[in-house]
């Protein structure tokens, strides 16, 4: 009976053993073929997070577009949210390129840059404001609650609205910069955040001024939007007086990011400063830059 016993233990560790390979060789076998249709598979697509200017993202978002239809290996994400939150998800790793509406700063060198357009910033009105022309020290008064009433420089007896950027926009900054207003300084009525909010506020209150990207002041003006961009001293706000040089409140568009970029998101920046994308830079107001 003993013997009995032995003989199926062995021949039960003997089946075990024999199932043991099995599987073993199953699970090898399906690495292979894992490895074999992985060769032969379709290339993955790469998913590439763009973040930072409002001024920039309609722009970008256009860019991406026509990018994508001759390359279905990328999909690219465009993200508004300020210059300053570009440099930082660029920095963290957050997004593979920032958008940045400004010159990088020099403790910002950490990021290397790639000019894609020039831009100005410009003051608007709503377009059934009387005032034509408004001085450097008229913004400044307005700016700063000195002036509050358009009645004081010539307009109907209506209360000023100023409306003015939230803090780490770099429109803020440039504004800020050649009024030298610091933004603490600023008497605001409404905080806004990106460029169309600024127009869709002005455009809604016959009372308000703001400041915004004068390639989408222009671009909306055209559309239909209820404004108008207002002279400032001898300064005309024009995309035609950006691109001469005439205008003093003027601005780079950069894409910023921290190497080494992938074989594909290095192309696509590539091409933001080609001829077909320069079609796209005019078709949104901006001003092309020379190619490289």
């Amino acid at each position: 009976m003993e013997q009995t016993r032995q003989i199926v233990r062995r021949l039960g560790l003997l089946l075990l053993g024999l199932l043991g390979g099995l599987v073993v060789a199953g699970l090898a076998g399906c690495g292979r073929d894992t490895a074999s249709t992985e060769a032969g598979a379709t290339p993955s697509v790469e998913r590439v997070m763009v973040v930072g200017a409002s001024t920039i993202a309609p722009l970008l978002a256009e860019m991406a577009k026509e990018y994508e239809k001759t390359h279905s290996d990328i999909r690219i994400e465009v993200q508004a949210g300020g210059s300053s939150r570009g440099i930082m998800d660029a920095r963290q790793g957050v997004a593979k390129l920032g958008m940045v509406s400004r010159g990088l700063k020099p403790d910002e060198q950490d990021l290397q840059h790639v000019l894609i357009a020039r831009d100005g910033v410009g003051l608007i009105l709503h377009k059934t404001n009387p005032i034509t022309r408004l001085s450097k020290d008229q913004v400044v008064g307005i700016y700063t609650g000195k002036i509050n009433n358009w009645k004081q420089i010539g307009g109907q007896d209506l209360p000023i609205t100023v409306v003015s950027k939230a803090e780490g926009r770099s429109t803020l900054e440039i504004f800020s910069n050649y009024f030298g207003v610091p933004y603490k300084e600023i008497s605001a009525h409404v905080i806004i955040g990106d460029n169309q909010q600024g127009i869709q506020t002005v455009g809604g209150s016959p009372s308000a001024i703001g400041y915004v990207s004068i390639g989408l002041a222009e671009y909306e003006a055209q559309q239909g939007a209820a404004i108008r961009l207002v002279q400032m001293d001898d300064q005309i706000p024009t995309t035609a007086a950006v691109a001469s040089g005439q205008y003093a409140i003027s601005r780079e568009l950069n894409l910023v990011f921290k190497p080494p970029l992938s074989d594909r998101v290095r192309d696509f920046v590539v091409f933001t400063q080609s001829e077909a994308a320069a079609k796209l830079v005019t078709k949104q107001y901006f001003v092309p830059v020379a190619r490289p």
